[in-house]
């Protein structure tokens, strides 16, 4: 009867797509990788809430890598996915490959080097806004800071374009060296002599990502055996269509992340303390989500592009919709487990030093309510994969803009009734949104036509 059991079991499993396989194993790989990454990040929590608490230099810390990384990040998040796109049809044509590259790398770092100067000059007409009801010492180290941490903005492009080349080379170790910056900052604050300075954080944030960035070139061009030295000009032929779908991709993108800095808003209005209680809840919850909703993401996109490069549109559809429902209870389940074990992990992981026991109970409380989003995280990550590969770009921005409106609507209605509850809860009721309408448009919307001009439907 075993016997009979087992082989049942693996002629199924023989007789899985071969497209189902590429995407577990890769999957699983990238799992692994995410939560080496992870770990390491939650040692880095560790090491910070043992130095400094949940204080005005953790308030001004998040707060300054938030706006010296946001416009950088919205930019990259969305073309690492054109990106990976664009290379996979371009593998057999290493010329065409080289340019491309060699002139995105030229405009990412000097799009980097402006934004960073604009920041700097236009800071003390942006404290007062951002900072909320913040004290002044907290503003201050929050300008040291965002000078400090130039770097993290300057080279995201070439982290972004290297982990692309790495992504559309099938080889995920850019998802492995995602943990170096956190491996930096762990040294240079466990290292530190003076408990209250804020140095260890700003050196250990640039020098991580410095080194991230140059290992990561390193990699990309031994895997792909292209130079893409830097060069400012706009030759390549891919510009065009490339420009097109960013800027339609821009508008949802900086609508989505507008999320955290909308939460920092509602939680600074709380005063000193409330963005750092946020800040390590978000740590954790960021672990769950790379776990399922990267993991897969970076999985399924190149084998996804890959299908519709050879014109299955049907099959890749079927694909990612299969996969879809699978994170979905995926997450689900990882989330009830993650309710039951929130006080425990969160104790053992930041209650140390300054990080008290009240503090524990507060960080709890907002990630149990944070995990509303996780299930729904999971599962519209492999329906965004799809829908970029079908260049869907205007269906991505709507989608974007009404998970967002959803978002403010919820957060101004729950924090009223919740207080700084009402914040992660606000992200899951934005988050359940999305979902849904990416699962009702990839049901009832049109069948794929590819297009013939190149354009984004």
């Amino acid at each position: 009867m075993l016997t009979a059991t087992v082989e049942s079991v693996r002629k199924r499993l023989g007789g899985v797509h071969q497209d189902h396989k590429r995407i577990a194993r890769s999957a699983l790989v990238l799992l692994v990788f995410v939560l080496a990454g992870k770990l390491i990040g939650a040692s880095k929590e560790m090491a910070i809430a043992y130095r400094y608490g949940i204080s005005g230099t953790v308030d001004a810390y998040q707060l300054a890598l938030t706006l010296v990384t946001w416009l950088p990040s919205t930019i990259t998040n969305e073309l690492s996915v054109l990106l990976v796109t664009a290379l996979v049809a371009l593998r057999k044509d290493k010329t065409q490959q080289d340019r491309f590259l060699g002139e995105l790398e030229g405009a990412g770092l000097a799009i980097g080097i402006v934004f960073s100067l604009l920041l700097y000059f236009f800071w003390p007409h942006m404290v007062g806004f951002f900072a909320g009801s913040l004290s002044d010492s907290t503003r201050e180290m929050c300008r040291q800071m965002v000078i400090g941490m130039t770097p993290a903005g300057v080279l995201a492009f070439t982290i972004c374009i290297s982990s692309a080349r790495l992504q559309a080379s099938e080889k995920h170790i850019n998802t492995l060296l995602e943990c170096v910056p956190a491996i930096a900052l762990l040294a240079f604050v466990l290292g530190a002599r003076n408990h209250a300075s804020i140095m260890p954080l700003v050196l250990g944030t640039a020098i991580g990502i410095a080194i991230q960035a140059a290992w990561l070139r390193i990699l990309a061009r031994r895997a792909d055996f292209v130079p893409a030295r830097p060069r400012l000009s706009f030759k390549a032929e891919q510009w065009p269509r490339t420009m097109r779908s960013l800027a339609m991709l821009l508008i949802g993108s900086v609508v989505a992340n507008l999320w955290l800095p909308v939460d920092q808003y509602f939680m600074a209005q709380l005063g000193d303390g409330a963005i750092a209680t946020l800040g390590y809840a978000n740590r954790l919850l960021s672990l769950l989500v790379s776990m399922g909703a990267i993991a897969i993401s970076r999985a399924t996109l190149p084998i996804l592009s890959e299908i519709l490069h050879r014109g299955d549109h049907a099959r890749a559809r079927s694909t990612a919709l299969k996969w879809s429902f699978v994170m979905l209870a995926v997450g689900t389940i990882g989330s009830a487990i993650a309710y039951v074990l929130a006080p425990y992990a969160i104790a053992l992981l930041f209650q140390k030093g300054a990080f008290t026991s009240e503090d524990t109970i507060a960080v709890t409380s907002l990630f149990r309510f944070g995990l509303s989003q996780i299930p729904f995280s999971f599962g519209m990550c492999v329906l965004i994969q799809l829908f970029a590969g079908e260049a869907r770009y205007k269906a991505i921005t709507v989608i974007s803009v009404i998970g967002f409106a959803t978002k403010l609507a919820a957060n101004a209605v729950l924090v009223r009734f919740f207080g700084p509850l009402g914040v992660p809860l606000g992200t899951g009721v934005g988050a359940a949104s999305v979902m849904a309408c990416y699962l009702f448009w990839a049901r009832f919307a049109p069948p794929y036509a590819p297009s013939t001009t190149g354009t984004e439907r």
